[in-house]
């Protein structure tokens, strides 16, 4: 085990100096003391962390139970330098963090108090760091087929398109599956994952470019949400692929009316699986759903077994998360947070710690 550096660098989240609305925090690169691992810890040379669009709303102020003075950042992988245990078979192996804790393999909900790393009080950790201190049974070997930057784009998105997909919308080979506002990471896992188990996938998005990249990447087709008759254009695909088709499930991240629009496209007894609600805080539920048995259920994260058994399907799969923007170091993370609330990225957006970044400063 090498000689631990005594500090390290973080991205922090501090308190606006800027009076007035609308509120938006500080996120510096600040120089904090880096503690040896206890027995039961790790340390984790950081080599890749990516962005979520919740890194935004802690900076808005619109995240829950945010702590000033946390580190950000609940995607993050790398290698483990040092351990609490002395010959721990878990130096120098390839890592990734699990980004959340109290849920560990209850099928239904967290068992314990629910948290994901970064930018608040619970728990203590983030991975927008140049070495993390975590519990050692908190990281996840990483497949061997990614790198940092890819294995990074991961363990959030991976987690909850996971159980969105596999666990909740249960899709099997040959179903029809609907996948909302493609070219956020959470959707583009979705569709990777639908489209490994043999699926037949639809998008929607906004952007027409998206949808175009979506079907290079193995979707059968798409429409533009902004478009009123875009239900009748899906309607219109499923046709084209066998007369009377419908869909089985939807992979929902808008809420809103979706069955309004999508409801008479998909078939009695299909689902309607939702992990966010970008267009409206609300799903309107009518009788007409509830005749047809559809079914709305919520999606939110995953626990650890869903996590590892995730993992080992984008193993065997040889799945690669889709990344957008790799950015250089920990002080270009300003330029990650900008990209995020422009929302024009197809893929994750990811800073790839460099060598001058990740060195032992001892």
């Amino acid at each position: 085990m090498s000689k631990l550096p005594s500090h390290t660098k973080a991205v922090v989240l501090q308190e606006s100096k800027v009076p007035g609305t609308p509120l938006y925090h500080e996120a510096p690169v600040v120089k904090r003391p880096l503690s040896p691992p206890k027995p039961g810890e790790v340390v984790i040379k950081m080599g890749a962390v990516a962005f979520n669009h919740k890194d935004v709303w802690i900076r808005k102020g619109q995240y829950p139970s945010i702590e000033i003075g946390a580190v950000f950042g609940g995607d993050g992988a790398g290698t483990v330098i040092a351990s609490g245990i002395p010959n721990d078979p878990l130096l120098n192996k390839r890592v990734f963090l699990t980004p959340s804790r109290g849920w560990e393999k209850d099928p239904h909900a967290p068992e314990s108090k629910f948290g994901i790393l970064g930018g608040g009080a619970y728990p203590p950790i983030g991975t927008f760091a140049e070495h993390v201190v975590v519990e050692r049974d908190q990281v996840i070997p990483t497949p061997e087929h990614l790198d940092d930057v890819h294995i990074a784009a991961w363990p959030i998105g991976g987690v909850t398109a996971w159980r969105a997909v596999a666990v909740n919308a249960q899709v099997e080979k040959g179903q029809n599956i609907l996948i909302t506002g493609i070219g956020g990471g959470v959707a583009l896992l979705a569709m990777q994952i639908c489209l490994a188990k043999g699926a037949n996938v639809y998008v929607t998005s906004g952007n027409e470019a998206k949808i175009q990249k979506a079907i290079s990447l193995g979707a059968r087709g798409g429409a533009n949400y902004k478009e009123k008759n875009w239900p009748a254009q899906i309607g219109i695909l499923l046709a084209k692929q066998k007369k009377g088709a419908m869909l089985d499930a939807i992979i929902d991240s808008a809420g809103g009316d979706i069955f309004g629009q999508a409801g008479k496209i998909l078939k009695q007894g299909g689902r309607v699986v939702c992990y966010g609600m970008t267009a409206s805080p609300k799903i309107t539920l009518t009788m007409r759903q509830v005749l047809a048995n559809q079914q709305l259920l919520g999606s939110t994260m995953g626990s650890h077994k869903d996590l590892k058994d995730a993992t080992d399907f984008i193993a065997k799969h040889r799945i690669v998360p889709i990344v957008s923007h790799v950015l250089d170091g920990l002080e270009s993370a300003e330029e990650g947070f900008e990209l995020i609330k422009r929302g024009d990225q197809f893929g994750k957006v990811v800073i790839k710690l460099s060598q001058r970044d990740t060195q032992a400063k001892l």
